[in-house]
């Protein structure tokens, strides 16, 4: 296959390398936005700043330049986009015109609209065959090699069997599925109950605790994805439950990492600057909570997160009004 990945964060770096390891030989293309960082990866065969110490692959080119500019060259089996949720749109319409299936790696809801990337691909590209790409993963783990399982999501089988054949291999196994609403939906809100796990663990409240906060958590996200339109069953496989577990207890999870600083005194500032690199979880709480008050979908975990990011709320007075909350059912 001949695939172009666009974004050279840690995520679009390690599924690059990902894709280059695969025994059927692809071709593939990295796509730096800012030219001096596409010189240093083609000079240094590293990705430094986010991936330091793991050499790319031969088979990788590293490209700069405008995206027109790829789409002029030969034809890609494959297009993958591996920017911030932020940068979704923007890059879904400079690709939609391309016949080839497109997916993204973000999670998220988009900040002002309020749309899940599917929805946002409907409105900038709607002409695509389009999915996601998700999971429970660290780039750090893909790039190392390290066992790891994720998700195709789309409407259309040529996406999800385009995105299978792509990546999956020894180390990556990539299972298909088309509820995306479901598995954008957990990959969207596992990112805000990591930062409400992180405080927890932060505050040493306890694995009792913290175990608790996961399972409300999940049920939580499962509440909102019905509501949506999404399947039950995929918040118990690998982009809910999955998704979350390893977010809300990973060291390498930058969303938990957010909630122990906070716990620490932290302001919020001061929390994302010490982090370098993105947590969609602050940007994307918000989001989450307003969608689900549209919807009439209590959320109160979500809810907490989002006084506590807003400045609100204290660390212990966000766990104290979730403790308050009077008794209901299991199922509520």
């Amino acid at each position: 296959m001949h695939i172009t990945v666009i974004g050279a964060g840690a995520w679009g770096t390690a599924m690059a390398m990902a894709a280059c390891r695969q025994t059927a030989g692809h071709m593939v293309r990295l796509h730096a936005r800012d030219a001096a960082q596409a010189a240093a990866l083609q000079a240094q065969r590293q990705n430094a700043r986010y991936l330091p110490g793991i050499d790319l692959p031969n088979n990788l080119s590293v490209l700069t330049g405008p995206v027109q500019a790829l789409l002029d060259q030969d034809p890609q089996d494959l297009w993958v986009i591996a920017t911030p949720m932020s940068g979704l749109r923007s890059s879904l319409q400079q690709l939609q015109n391309v016949q080839a299936p497109v997916a993204w790696l973000c999670k998220g809801f988009e900040a002002g609209s309020g749309l899940m990337p599917h929805e946002v691909q409907a409105q900038a590209a709607p002409g695509l065959q389009a999915g996601a790409l998700s999971g429970p993963s660290f780039a750090l783990e893909v790039a190392r090699q390290q066992p790891t399982a994720l998700v195709a999501a789309s409407a259309h089988a040529a996406v999800r069997d385009a995105l299978v054949q792509a990546f999956h291999g020894p180390a990556l196994r990539v299972y298909a599925n088309e509820d995306i609403v479901g598995v954008e939906v957990g990959g969207a809100v596992k990112n805000v109950l990591a930062i409400a796990t992180g405080l927890c663990d932060g505050l040493d409240l306890g694995l009792n605790a913290r175990a608790a906060l996961i399972t409300r958590g999940l049920a939580e996200m499962t509440r909102l994805g019905l509501a949506l339109g999404a399947k039950a069953d995929t918040f118990m496989g690998l982009s809910g439950l999955g998704d979350l577990v390893l977010t809300a207890t990973g060291d390498l999870s930058r969303n938990r990492k957010v909630g122990l600083l906070l716990a620490q005194g932290m302001s919020l500032a001061q929390a994302v600057d010490s982090l370098g690199h993105v947590a969609e979880g602050v940007y994307s709480a918000r989001t989450v909570w307003q969608r689900a008050q549209s919807l009439g979908v209590e959320m109160p975990i979500t809810e907490a997160v989002v006084a506590l990011l807003d400045g609100r709320l204290q660390a212990r007075e966000a766990v104290q009004v979730l403790m308050g909350r009077g008794p209901r059912g299991e199922s509520v």
